[in-house]
C-alpha cells in the first residue's frame, strides 16, 4: 500500500528497488550493522520531477545521518544518564514542542498540538502495569514515543521545507524479519495508525491523496449468505469472505445484523471470523444458548479446522509436515488492528498445523487447528519467522496480497448441541486444492 497523487506506479517500484539494492550494499560493507539482526522500515517519496528522496525510521546503526537519506525532523539531545522520571517527562514534552511539521499550505504544528485531541496510546508495558488505570485516566498524555521519526513524516517535512512537490510515497521493510511485528523485506506497508496517521492528517491537508492498495476484498450481498443448519436454538452459516461477523466501526453490514434483520429477532455469533475469512460460523438464537456455547469455547470443547494456502520465501515452505506453534499475541498499540508477538505480555496462542500438499510454486495447502482463539492468530502464526515463516496467501496485513482474497477458510467444526446434547459436525471444504 502506498499514497499516490497521480499515477506513478513504475517510478515508485523502481525507487523501492533502488533503495533495497543500496541498503543491501551497505549491509555487505557493514557486517556489524543492526540490519542483519533486526530490519528497518525505509521509505521513498517521488516528487514532481520523477526524482525521489529516501528515509529510514528512527536511527540506523546509532545515527540519524546517512548519505542519500533525509535528516531527522528534529535532532533531539540525549537525556543525561540518571535522569529522573519527572525530569524525563519534562524533557520529552520539550522535545515534542520542538518537533514541528509543515503541510503543503506552509502551516506548521508541533507534536503536542497534533496529538492533543487523539486517544491516548498505552505501550504494552503500561497496559499490563498496575498503574495502567491511572495512565488511562490522566488528563494529558504525551504523544507516543518515537512519533515523528517514521519515514513518511520525515520525507514530507523535507519536501515541504525545500519546495518539492510530493507525487507518491511508499514505505517498505529491508533487512532481517521482525521478531515482534510481521515485517517482510520488500513488502509495502501503510503508515502506522498510532504514530504516523495523526501527523499525516495534518501534513497532507490540501492534497488530493489516492491510496493505492492491495485490498481487493470482495463485497458481499445479504442474499449470498448460505445457512447450513438451523433449529430453534442456533444456526450455522457459511460466512462469505468480505463480510464482518459483528457490526464494526464502519457502516458495512455485518452477518449478525443481516440475519437479525431477515429473521426479525436477534441472532448472536458465538465466535468470530475475520472479515477476510470465509467459512463456518455458529450463531445463537437465545441468550442461554449463547452463554452455553461461549462456555464451550472457553473450555476448548469446540473443535475447529481451517484450510489455508500459505506461501514461503524461496521454492518451498520451510517447516515440518505437522507440528505446534506457540507464540503469545498482543494487539499492537501503535498500529491497530495488527497483532504482534510478545513473550512477556502476550496472551497464550497455540495452533496445531498439518501440511496436506506442497506445490512447485512455493505454496502449500495446510490445515490449522487453533487451540486458542486470539485475534489474527492463524495469520500471525503462519507469517511469523518463528511460526511457519509463510504468510497466508492474500493476507494484506501480514504478507502482501498475491491473491484476490485471503486464502483462509473455516472448513470444519465439532461441538455438542447445548440443548439436545447431540454431536454436531459440519464440514464445508474450501476447494483451495482445485
Amino acid at each position: 500500500m502506498y499514497f499516490c497523487i497521480g499515477i506513478m506506479e513504475k517510478t515508485v517500484h523502481a525507487a523501492v528497488a533502488d533503495i533495497i539494492n543500496k541498503v543491501h550494499a551497505y549491509m555487505r560493507a557493514h557486517p556489524e550493522s543492526e540490519l542483519h539482526r533486526q530490519g528497518k522500515m525505509f521509505g521513498v517519496l517521488v516528487c514532481s520531477d520523477q526524482q525521489y528522496i529516501a528515509a529510514f525510521s528512527a536511527q540506523l546503526d546509532g545515527s540519524y545521518y546517512h548519505d542519500e537519506f533525509v535528516p531527522p525532523v528534529y535532532d533531539a539531545p540525549t537525556p543525561p544518564v540518571g535522569t529522573t522520571k519527572a525530569e524525563s517527562q519534562r524533557l520529552q514534552r520539550l522535545l515534542f514542542a520542538n518537533y514541528s511539521f509543515l503541510n503543503s499550505q506552509g502551516e506548521s504544528k508541533n507534536l503536542l498540538d497534533i496529538f492533543k485531541d487523539e486517544q491516548p496510546i498505552l505501550s504494552p508495558e503500561e497496559w499490563f502495569s498496575k498503574s495502567a488505570v491511572s495512565h488511562q485516566s490522566s488528563a494529558f498524555r504525551l504523544p507516543p514515543s518515537g512519533a515523528g521519526e517514521c519515514c513518511a513524516p520525515k520525507l514530507l517535512q523535507f519536501a515541504f521545507a525545500h519546495g518539492l512537490k510530493p507525487i507518491a510515497l511508499a514505505e517498505f521493510w529491508v533487512g532481517a524479519p521482525s521478531k515482534t511485528e510481521i515485517r517482510r523485506e520488500g513488502v509495502l506497508y501503510a503508515p502506522c495508525s498510532g504514530k504516523c496517521v495523526p501527523i499525516l492528517r495534518h501534513m497532507l491537508q490540501g492534497i488530493d491523496v489516492n491510496i493505492i492498495s492491495d485490498d481487493v476484498r470482495p463485497r458481499t450481498t445479504p442474499a449470498s449468505i448460505e445457512v447450513i443448519y438451523e433449529d430453534d436454538y442456533l444456526l450455522v452459516v457459511n460466512k462469505p469472505v468480505g463480510i464482518l461477523s459483528v457490526p464494526g466501526k464502519t457502516d458495512d453490514p455485518s452477518l449478525a445484523s443481516i440475519l437479525t434483520e431477515q429473521r426479525g429477532y436477534p441472532v448472536m455469533p458465538v465466535h468470530r471470523l475475520d472479515q477476510d475469512t470465509s467459512g463456518l460460523l455458529v450463531l445463537a438464537k437465545t441468550a442461554e444458548v449463547y452463554k452455553t456455547l461461549q462456555a464451550y469455547f472457553q473450555r476448548r470443547d469446540i473443535l475447529k479446522r481451517y484450510e489455508a494456502i500459505i506461501k514461503g520465501q524461496g521454492d518451498n515452505v520451510q517447516c515440518t509436515k505437522d507440528g505446534m506453534i506457540d507464540l503469545p499475541l498482543l494487539p499492537n498499540p501503535y498500529d491497530r488492528p495488527r497483532q504482534m508477538v510478545n513473550h512477556e505480555h502476550g496472551k497464550a496462542a497455540v495452533t496445531r498445523y498439518c501440511i496436506r500438499q506442497q506445490r512447485a510454486d512455493g505454496t502449500a495447502l495446510v490445515d490449522f487447528y487453533p487451540l486458542t482463539g486470539r485475534t489474527h492468530q492463524l495469520r500471525v502464526h503462519a507469517a511469523h519467522p518463528d511460526g511457519l515463516n509463510a504468510p497466508i496467501l492474500g493476507d494484506r496485513l501480514y504478507g502482501g496480497a498475491q491473491a484476490d482474497r485471503l486464502m483462509l477458510h473455516a472448513a470444519e467444526i465439532h461441538f455438542v448441541h447445548p440443548t439436545t446434547k447431540e454431536e454436531m459436525h459440519f464440514c464445508i471444504p474450501s476447494h483451495f486444492e482445485i
